[in-house]
């Protein structure tokens, strides 16, 4: 994940002493770039009357590309002087940011910085500014956690303002719920879903030199723990096509990649695409889902993008009193592998031999979201909770003895039937940990809602 890149500016009136705004300015800034900020930083502005210092830290800031604007208001200042600054950059996240002054003594001595912050607010709000304002209590330190998490929330919304999601084939199963509106989501979220043929890929494998096959074969007895031992073929068949998907993900630089599974690879291909995706997750840093799944795949970028995790997919299986069992019937990335990744050749059906990831997967406290799109509007459906390890438990169809799919029992932080009532699709994205606060600042910066169940 590249760093946090902000332009910096502070403020304070025109009579306040420079010995005054200018140390306090610079330590923020210290404190931000401590934690990991790429700042461009404008020294701080006046209101001095014919505008002097407000053009030319409009212009200084001009000169860089960042992901959020940080107003650092040191002292009371007249709000005609800041909005000269910020005016081109209306379309960039802002913090609103008020320090405070220090003691001296037996007498704590102030700018006026609230005032300053206070001025803004409102006005800032109804002009349709895009920020979030923070402050700092009289005689305390700035808790840097607010500043940073809605920071990384404006880092997401630009990264996936110029991502691109591969897709190979359209509507599996002839889903619904998977489909997507590309206009509204280049509008509204930013990334573009691009198409191609399965067909490419099936020519791509045909090209795949033996030799690379089998080396990549040999290591992969020792990377992966083999329940079983697979039927001739079924190990160079997921290499093949793993390949095929990676140059095509590389020569196109996916950040995100979906494919049609049960209608495409299995049908037309003849066998399970598990193997070939657990190893792209072992060699590429991509997120991947199954099933034409556009939505999911956005809602994995955003996971991405806020985190810096993997951002695996689960499908849920069962609803319990308080929470879900949730689980995959093909493969999970080795982030989120408690131990070796495990794989058992298997069939489900009709379609042939593949190899079935059925790792065991890590516990603990979770997130779970997905983007859903009705009515013309977008909307992040949240969802908190504790992982732990399920009980044994076979999906039918499984060629016996039927496996145990990589899943978890997640028990809900809120009622599990709130969560039914809003729920989205069979896919929801997880994260380790409690990711709720960056997911609104994101769903804020976006301007789409957020379902918190």
């Amino acid at each position: 994940m590249r760093k946090i890149t902000a332009g910096f500016v502070g403020f304070g009136e025109v009579n306040t002493p420079r010995e005054w705004i200018e140390p306090r300015c610079a330590a923020a800034a210290a404190l931000l770039e401590k934690e990991g900020f790429e700042l461009f930083v404008t020294a701080p502005v006046c209101d001095d009357p014919d505008g002097r210092e407000a053009a030319r830290a409009r212009r200084e800031l001009a000169g860089h590309d960042f992901d959020l604007l940080i107003l650092c208001v040191a002292g009371w200042i007249p709000s005609w002087a800041v909005f000269r600054v910020i005016e081109p950059f209306r379309h960039k996240p802002m913090i609103l940011w008020g320090l405070t002054g220090r003691q001296e003594g037996n007498r704590f001595v102030t700018t006026a910085d609230q005032a300053g912050t206070t001025a803004l607010r409102q006005p800032m709000a109804d002009m349709g500014y895009t920020f979030k304002y923070v402050v700092t209590s009289r005689g305390q330190k700035t808790d840097p956690e607010s500043l940073v998490r809605y920071a990384e929330a404006a880092r997401a919304a630009a990264l996936l303002k110029t991502a691109r999601i591969g897709m190979a084939g359209y509507r599996d199963m002839r889903l619904y719920g998977t489909l997507y509106e590309g206009v509204s989501l280049k509008a509204k979220i930013g990334p573009e879903i691009e198409h191609f043929d399965l067909l490419e890929i099936s020519q791509a494998m045909e090209t795949i030199p033996e030799n690379q096959i089998a080396a990549l074969a040999e290591t992969l007895k020792k990377r992966w723990r083999f329940v079983k031992p697979p039927r001739p073929g079924t190990v160079e068949k997921s290499i093949r096509l793993f390949l095929a998907f990676k140059d095509k993900i590389r020569s196109r630089d996916y950040q995100g990649f979906s494919f049609s599974d049960v209608d495409g690879v299995k049908k037309q291909l003849r066998f399970a695409p598990a193997g070939s995706l657990t190893l792209l997750h072992d060699e590429m840093d991509v997120c991947s889902i199954p099933e034409n799944d556009s939505l999911g795949a956005v809602t994995q970028l955003i996971v991405k993008f806020l985190t810096g995790q993997a951002a695996a997919y689960l499908e849920f299986y069962e609803f319990l009193e308080n929470g879900a069992l949730m689980g995959v019937p093909d493969y999970v990335p080795a982030e989120i592998v408690e131990g070796q990744v495990t794989v058992m050749p298997s069939a489900f059906g009709d379609f042939g031999e593949g190899l079935l990831n059925v790792s065991r997967l890590k516990t603990g406290r979770v997130t779970l979201c997905r983007l859903g799109y009705a009515h013309g509007a977008y909307t992040l459906h949240v969802v908190t909770g504790t992982a732990r390890t399920p009980i044994p438990w076979e999906e039918a169809g499984w060629a016996p003895p039927a496996p145990q799919l990589p899943s978890l029992e997640i028990v809900f932080d809120s009622p599990v039937e709130k969560f039914v009532q809003n729920v989205m699709a069979q896919h929801y994205i997880l994260a380790y940990g409690d990711h709720r606060s960056r997911l609104e600042d994101l769903g804020a910066i976006l301007g789409i809602a957020t379902i918190l169940a």
